[in-house]
């Protein structure tokens, strides 16, 4: 039951930017933002902590979760640290997430290759 949780909550989440791409202007760039930025507000205001408990990745692991996981960040190194943790918190709780899209990307571009697109 787990599974199916997640990949509802997981597949309405995914829902919601499609419909965005089909029936609005927005840019896929401005949807992502959105997406981290939905994550920190319904985390900031207590919305999204009960649905990370029901479902579970299908929550963490879209871009609303990356929004859930700084916000979470950043409300417990200030719990910890005071003021400064607003500027290291969500750097801390994301390090690894950001540290793997690094070395991921480089090790895709170093077996890619690039070409014109334009031909």
């Amino acid at each position: 039951m787990e599974y199916v949780k997640a990949f509802v909550v997981g597949g309405l989440i995914c829902v919601v930017g499609q419909v965005l791409i089909d029936f609005t202007k927005l840019t896929p760039a401005r949807i992502l933002v959105g997406y981290v930025v939905s994550g920190v507000l319904l985390t900031a205001l207590g919305v999204y902590e009960p649905l990370v408990n029901f479902a579970g990745a299908g929550a963490t692991v879209p871009l609303s979760g990356f929004g859930y996981t700084l916000a979470k960040g950043v409300e417990r190194a200030v719990r910890e640290d005071g003021l400064l943790g607003v500027l290291t918190g969500g750097l801390t709780a994301t390090a690894a997430g950001i540290s793997a899209a690094m070395v991921f990307g480089y090790l895709a571009a170093l077996i890619s290759r690039s070409s014109d697109k334009s031909k």
